[in-house]
């Protein structure tokens, strides 16, 4: 007999947001960004950034107050406006990013441990694979307690993960050197503002900050195992807020005490060396540490996600009905065991092959991008029709998103949209047959061109990999 679920509140839902977003990429965005961009650019991007973000999580809010029934609204939203085959897109990017993700976080975590057990290497050598396997087994069985309990585990993590990077910027403001920071601030050559010469920047640094907000939709995920389904919307809002505010002081201030060549050059992770610059060693040791906690805190709330959303896809008959057991404690115990049952596949790989995981890892970043895009379009329709077939603020809102993700996956690169087809094209074999099982209609006219260019697309890419038109070393 299955126990009665326990569910989880505003607070568990926030702390699942900021723990699956905030990973090992805050510790060098300070860094990243600085390469293409000073100071003043850098806000710019920022700022754009975090607009064209924080509009995407208000469609999410408003997606949320229109269709409070729907689950894991990620992918149940996409499939409200377009149908079963873009919601299984939707939910196949979505699960694939974070899947693949996961075995980034994993290898991060144990190079970061490596700062105090060299053993652990890079963070994929034999030591460190045997460290997160056990690691991620311990995360499952966790997980399989049920969600209220791994939502406690999960707020334990993040306030453990948030307190490094509150000493950092509290440290920081006091430290803060006004004549560093205005040192070079727009980045050009008569030290004035000029936007031939701040527009690249601003440019350069948004491809960088993009990748650091993916995961902003933790609690819409999660949204089946909510005590109520109306507050969802209201903790991807707070969430995103206290997101947004640790990215821009952190970065923002590293330049009031480096100037950005130096930025530029650090080493990962280079928050530890920017603290360190201010209060010696122990600075470093706090981030690195604060590193290996972040990243196994985002492993460990992406690894709840990751089984979330093919059950919930499953119950919706577009994943295979494999995905839809639970435990006694309601955890979708199949869709864990499969996700990490993968993970496992992939450290050992690490073993064999770095390059291939980097490659694939590269490309999963971009499909978090395509469910992000079909979401958007949603809002769009789905508030047209909503407000009474007219040009409303939320049509707008949803106007504007689908702009901003649609920009974030041109700017990755052409290299990168192409190959991604080769993640999806497999996908539609999976798709047909969670469909045929389930005795659900396969395709509609529409639906069916779209698997077609797909599976051509992905052919396409496949043959530039293999000829070397694309050349996946070098991407």
């Amino acid at each position: 007999m299955t126990q009665k679920e326990k569910k989880i509140g505003m607070l568990g839902l926030i702390a699942l947001t900021i723990n699956s977003v905030i990973g090992g990429g805050i510790f060098n965005l300070m860094s990243d960004i600085a390469k293409p961009a000073s100071v003043g650019p850098a806000i710019i991007a920022l700022i754009i950034s975090g607009t064209g973000m924080g509009v995407f999580v208000f469609c999410l809010q408003n997606l949320n107050r229109m269709f409070p029934y729907l689950d894991a609204g990620v992918y149940s939203y996409a499939e409200k406006g377009f149908g079963s085959f873009v919601s299984f897109i939707s939910a196949f990017g979505y699960w694939l990013s974070v899947f693949l993700g996961n075995v980034a976080q994993g290898a991060l975590a144990f190079s970061a441990l490596a700062y105090f057990f060299p053993i652990f290497g890079d963070g994929s050598n034999i030591y460190s694979v045997i460290g997160a396997s056990v690691l991620l087994w311990l995360m499952h069985f966790t997980i399989l307690r049920g969600s209220n309990f791994a939502a406690k585990i999960n707020d334990i993590i993040t306030i453990a993960k948030l307190l490094p990077l509150a000493i950092f910027i509290i440290t920081l403001i006091i430290a803060f050197d006004s004549n560093m920071f205005s040192l070079d601030f727009w980045g050009t050559m008569n030290g004035s503002f000029n936007w031939s010469e701040v527009g690249p920047q601003v440019s350069g640094a948004m491809v960088v900050v993009v990748w650091v907000f993916l995961g902003v939709d933790g609690a819409t995920v999660y949204s089946a195992r909510a005590k109520n389904k109306r507050i969802v919307g209201k903790a991807n809002v707070l969430a995103f807020l206290i997101i947004s505010s640790i990215y821009l002081l952190a970065t923002v201030l590293s330049f009031s005490v480096m100037t950005r060549p130096e930025l530029a050059s650090l080493d990962k992770p280079a928050m530890s060396y920017v603290l360190e610059s201010v209060v010696g060693k122990w600075g470093a040791v706090l981030i690195n540490l604060g590193v290996a906690v972040s990243a196994i805190g985002a492993w460990f709330a992406c690894t709840m996600l990751s089984g979330e959303i093919l059950f919930q896809a499953a119950k919706d008959a577009i994943f295979p009905k494999y995905f839809l057991k639970e435990n006694k404690f309601n955890a979708p115990s199949n869709a864990l065991f499969m996700s990490n049952a993968l993970i496992q596949f992939f450290f050992l790989s690490l073993l064999v092959n770095k390059s291939a995981y980097n490659f694939t890892a590269l490309l999963a970043s971009n499909t978090m991008l395509v469910p992000y895009f079909l979401v958007s379009l949603s809002q769009i329709k789905l508030s047209w029709k909503w407000d009474g077939r007219r040009i409303s603020k939320n049509v707008i809102l949803g106007v504007i998103a689908s702009v901003y993700m649609g920009y974030c996956m041109i700017a990755s690169g052409f290299e990168y949209i192409f190959a991604t087809t080769l993640l999806f094209g497999p996908g539609v074999l999976l798709y047909i047959f969670a469909r045929k099982e389930s005795d659900k209609p396969v395709f509609n006219k529409w639906e069916l061109i779209g698997a077609i260019m797909i599976v051509i697309l992905a052919i396409i890419s496949l043959v530039c990999i293999i000829n070397g038109t694309i050349d996946i070393a070098n991407m």
